[in-house]
C-alpha cells in the first residue's frame, strides 16, 4: 500500500508539469499497479479535472486522453470499427471490467509494462504520444524512451487504412500473459508486434508482393522470430515462447488476409 502526504487536482498541465518535477510527487490514474506497492508520495497529482478523458475523432485521427480508462477504449464504437475490433480483442482478458473501468490508458503506455495487451495492440497501428513538453512523438520511440517527468497527455491514432489482428497466450483466463502479439497491414507492407517476451512489445515489419506465395510468409515470420529476443520466466520458457510466438503471428495474418475482422 502507499501513503499520501498532499493530495492535489491540478488546475492546469503548467501546474501539474512543475509538481511532476519532483521524484517524490507521482502522478495517479487508476492507482491499481502502485497500490500493489509500498510507496511514500509527497504530492499525488490528479489529471482528472483536464479534460483529459475524451476519446476525439475526426477525419485524419483518433486522439485518446490520458485519463480514458482501457474500458473506454474496449467500448468504444468507431474505434474498433475503424481497426478490425483490435481494442475490444487486447483488452477483454485483462482481469474483469471493473479492473479495465479504473486503469487508465496513460498509465498503462507510459509505464511500459512488458505484459501490456494494448501497448502491443497500438504498436501495431500508426501511433503517437503526445507529450506536454516533448511534443508528438512516434510509440514506436517512445517505448525506447527512458522514463521521466514528462506528462502523457493523449495517444494520437492515425486512420491510414490499416487492417489489424491481435491475439495472446495466457495459461488461465485473466491471468498475466505468456505471449501478446499484433499484426497489421497497409498495402505490401506487414507490422508485427510480439509482447511479454516477457519483456516490453518490439515492433518489427517485412513486405510481401501481390504475388507472394505461402512459403513467403513462413520466411518472414522465421526471420522475425530470429530476430526478437525472447526469455524464460515462471509463465513460459525462451522455446515455448517462440513457438507461440510463430504460432500467433501466422493466426493473425490469415485473420487479416480473411478479411481482416474478428467477430466477437
Amino acid at each position: 500500500m502507499f501513503t499520501i502526504d498532499k493530495y492535489v487536482v491540478a488546475e492546469s498541465l503548467e501546474e501539474a508539469y512543475e509538481l511532476n518535477k519532483s521524484k517524490r510527487n507521482a502522478i495517479i490514474g487508476g492507482m491499481l499497479w502502485l497500490r500493489m506497492g509500498r510507496k511514500k508520495i509527497r504530492t499525488a497529482i490528479d489529471l482528472s479535472a483536464l479534460n483529459l478523458n475524451k476519446i476525439d475523432e475526426d477525419d485524419e485521427s483518433f486522439k485518446i486522453g490520458c485519463m480514458c480508462t482501457l474500458r473506454d477504449l474496449e467500448t468504444h464504437e468507431n474505434l474498433n470499427k475503424s481497426f478490425n475490433n483490435i481494442f475490444h480483442k487486447s483488452l477483454k482478458h485483462i482481469v474483469g471490467v471493473q479492473m479495465r473501468n479504473l486503469a487508465t490508458i496513460g498509465g498503462s503506455i507510459y509505464s511500459r509494462f512488458g505484459f501490456s495487451d494494448i501497448l502491443t495492440a497500438l504498436l501495431s497501428l500508426d501511433s503517437y504520444v503526445e507529450l506536454f513538453k516533448g511534443g508528438i512523438i512516434p510509440l514506436n520511440e517512445y517505448v525506447n524512451m527512458p522514463l521521466d517527468n514528462d506528462i502523457l497527455m493523449k495517444i494520437i491514432i492515425n486512420k491510414d487504412g490499416r487492417k489489424a489482428a491481435c491475439n495472446s497466450h495466457r495459461i488461465s483466463a485473466t491471468d498475466f500473459p505468456v505471449l501478446t502479439c499484433a499484426v497489421a497491414n497497409k498495402e505490401n507492407e506487414w507490422f508485427v508486434v510480439v509482447g511479454a517476451r516477457p519483456m516490453k512489445a518490439k515492433l518489427s515489419t517485412f513486405n510481401l508482393n501481390n504475388n507472394y506465395e505461402k512459403d513467403d510468409i513462413d520466411n518472414a515470420v522465421l526471420k522475425i522470430i530470429d530476430n526478437i529476443s525472447f526469455g524464460t520466466n515462471i509463465r513460459g520458457s525462451k522455446e515455448y515462447r517462440q513457438i507461440l510466438a510463430d504460432a500467433l503471428i501466422k493466426r493473425n495474418i490469415d485473420e487479416i488476409l480473411n478479411g481482416g475482422y474478428y467477430a466477437d
